[in-house]
């Protein structure tokens, strides 16, 4: 097993066919297939199962991605930190939706322009698992949401610089009354992304905090704000979410906006965490924060 061959795995991996992967590469067809069989044959588990069109995964296949995921971005982040001349290399971050939504475009384009060398692979999460995975070393940094008091104690290990501000509104229905506590919230049913999103907890904490209504609320899962937003509109549920994303999506209907609070949008990386394209990018966010340095101390 070398980088080379755990490079190819990945690669099929993530595009589920062995041509695809080859084309990626550069590498005929063959090659990868004698790669990957190779492979299995050294861990003696089949990583794939064979399928008509795909490649697909197997439970040994996926625990095993997670360690070359971290192997290839450890080695790649130790090539960068070795030979800091400039930007270059891959740079993985991770956001919440809303932070790519609304922040992320003009910045990351401005990057892109400046540095072109640098690969940007951008992946999107709730705050919890974009935790997880820059401790597990599957991205580099990650923008979140943290609360005034949030007790995730695994946030102690990473180092966060505030560097947006946010103001969340709890969305209604048009026509709903007006909604100066949560007992004035109808219907009880929150729309929201899976657990592990601070924006769900604080929703959930506001509108259950101290009331009997504690039992009855319910929650809808939604995988994207457009979603949750129709939602909301069609009558079915509430939600919350950062104004700046909610003004992008009144096109979709009508609902009432009501402030709850302001979080703070964290830049999250591994303490000693300092590849060249990293700092770069660190730079270009904190010239781009919208709170001021008085306010993070």
């Amino acid at each position: 097993m070398d980088l080379a061959t755990l490079a190819v795995f990945r690669a099929v991996a993530r595009e589920e066919s062995i041509t695809r992967a080859a084309e990626l590469l550069g590498r005929v067809p063959s090659n990868v297939t004698t790669r990957i069989q190779q492979l299995e044959a050294e861990i003696g588990v089949a990583l794939f199962a064979r399928e008509t069109r795909r490649m697909v995964l197997t439970s040994e296949g996926k625990a095993y991605l997670d360690y070359a995921e971290r192997i290839l971005n450890l080695a790649d982040e130790a090539r960068q930190q070795i030979n800091p001349e400039g930007p270059g290399g891959t740079l993985r971050i991770g956001s919440m939706e809303s932070t790519v939504a609304s922040r992320l475009p003009s910045l990351l384009a401005a990057f892109n322009r400046d540095w072109p060398e640098v690969t940007i692979e951008l992946s999107t999460a709730p705050t919890r698992q974009l935790i997880d995975a820059v401790q597990a070393h599957r991205i580099d940094c990650a923008l979140i949401a943290i609360a005034a008091d949030d007790s995730w104690s695994a946030l102690d290990a990473l180092e966060t610089i505030p560097v947006f501000r946010e103001e969340l509104v709890l969305l209604v229905p048009k026509g709903h009354r007006a909604v100066r506590s949560p007992a004035d919230v109808e219907p009880m049913a929150l729309a929201a992304f899976a657990p592990g999103c601070t924006y769900r907890m604080l929703a959930e904490e506001w509108l259950m905090g101290g009331s009997p209504a504690r039992s009855r609320l319910k929650i809808q899962e939604a995988g994207s704000y457009h979603a949750m937003f129709a939602c909301t509109a069609a009558g079915a549920c509430v939600s919350v979410m950062p104004k700046s994303v909610a003004d992008t999506l009144s096109r979709l209907g009508s609902v009432e906006a009501h402030g709850l609070m302001t979080v703070d949008t964290h830049l999250a990386f591994r303490p000693g965490f300092a590849t060249p394209a990293f700092l770069e990018w660190r730079k270009r966010l904190l010239a781009a924060s919208d709170i001021e340095p008085s306010a993070s101390a």
